[in-house]
């Protein structure tokens, strides 16, 4: 499942990235770029609803980004990392199924094979602080089994 997903995201990176370069229409290059993940209807839809919340809620994304980034021009970070650092955001904000652990790791990841060879480490720098704050604010609202900080007792059923 994780490379299932990993595969998602990095499609989503390709259709984030190549509408920020072209500011063509989302949907044609989501059909485009993501027909591959057509063939699992779930897997489209989750990356489908990705594309969208990160859309919608660039502003917000850019504002955590920048607060997180206060000693660099926010132009100057590589876009590649801009992109990979809002998606990761958007997870941990609006996608309460998905452990923030799960994101943060996915989304360096992604930086290693992406961006440029100390982009994991810029990512990973950012995304915990963002987590730490997040956290701290009380925006961090994630549900379900694995995903609630209690302890557990795994059953061997």
């Amino acid at each position: 499942m994780a490379s299932k997903r990993r595969l998602v995201r990095e499609k989503v990176l390709q259709v984030l990235y190549a509408h920020e370069i072209s500011r063509d229409p989302v949907e044609p290059i989501m059909d485009y770029v993501g027909a591959e993940l057509k063939k699992d209807p779930l897997t489209f839809e989750f990356a489908r609803k990705l594309v969208a919340k990160v859309l919608e809620t660039e502003d917000e994304l850019d504002a955590i980004i920048r607060k997180r980034v206060a000693n660099w021009e926010f132009s100057r970070l590589a876009l590649i990392d801009r992109v990979i650092l809002r998606m990761c955001i958007c997870e941990l904000l609006y996608f309460e199924d998905i452990p923030p652990k799960v994101s943060i790791n996915e989304a360096i990841e992604i930086a290693r094979r992406y961006s440029t060879e100390k982009s994991d480490k810029f990512v990973n720098g950012v995304l915990d602080s963002v987590l730490d704050d997040l956290k701290t604010n009380g925006r961090l609202h994630k549900s379900g089994r694995g995903l609630v900080e209690t302890p557990s007792r795994r059953s061997s059923a």
